[in-house]
């Protein structure tokens, strides 16, 4: 089915079988889509401002550079998608599946994304500045260099994922799981981890000054070259005894 490049604003199709469509280009700006299939359906560069999505199955579609802003995808179904460079700011995520979904350089700033899925998603140099990840499950995701300063990621599953070079500073961790997690040169300036889980994680050359490490298990985790000035919640004898420094640790 191929209607792209054509206007479909204010459009109510809700349940409407829609997979394998071509709606690249089209503008469905404030459309109610709600529990279509949009199964490997081209999207595009769509415009989808305001759009409500939710419930629709999106697995595998091709959203590139699509714009989602303020778009309404509570629960949908993204497993597989490309999202590369898709503008998603302020759109609500609540309780989607994006297992596997590629949103590298994608747009999430102010994004609701509690408890979503992103397991093994590709996020690399993502924006989710004060993105709401509380929550969210995101083990074995990628997100190197993405920027997350200032996000909500209480209680997320972070365990295994890839967050070197990102920016944390100011995130709320509080509860948040990065057991092994690789975080290599991350900025975690200021960022609350409050009964985090960091067994085994590597925070070689991060920056943690300032941060809060109250009740954080830091077992085994890798501290070296990092930054640890004026951390609270935890005393340099305690992270000695639980965490792997160096000459270069500074504290």
């Amino acid at each position: 089915m191929d209607v792209g490049a054509i206007n479909l604003m204010e459009i109510r199709m809700s349940g409407a079988r829609l997979a394998g469509a071509d709606l690249s280009d089209g503008d469905l700006s404030k459309a109610i889509l709600a529990d279509a299939d949009l199964l490997g359906a081209n999207l595009t560069e769509a415009t989808l401002t305001g759009t409500n999505l939710t419930n629709a199955d999106l697995t595998k579609a091709n959203l590139t550079e699509a714009k989602l802003t303020d778009a309404n995808l509570t629960k949908a179904n993204l497993t597989d998608a490309n999202l590369t460079y898709t503008n998603l700011t302020k759109a609500t995520l609540t309780g989607a599946a994006l297992t596997d979904a590629n949103l590298t350089n994608t747009g999430l700033f102010e994004a609701n994304l509690t408890e979503t899925i992103l397991t093994d998603a590709k996020l690399t140099g993502a924006s989710l500045l004060d993105a709401d990840l509380s929550g969210a499950i995101l083990d074995g995701a990628d997100l190197t260099s993405a920027g997350l300063n200032e996000a909500d990621l209480g209680g997320a599953d972070l365990s295994d994922a890839n967050l070197s070079l990102a920016g944390l500073g100011g995130t709320d961790l509080r509860g948040a799981n990065l057991r092994g997690a690789n975080l290599f040169s991350t900025d975690l300036t200021n960022a609350n981890l409050t009964n985090a889980n960091l067994i085994g994680a590597n925070l070689h050359g991060t920056d943690l000054s300032g941060a809060n490490l109250t009740n954080a298990n830091l077992i085994g985790a890798r501290l070296t070259d990092a930054n640890l000035s004026e951390v609270t919640g935890m005393t340099e004898q305690d992270i000695r005894r639980q965490a792997i420094v160096d000459s270069k640790t500074r504290f």
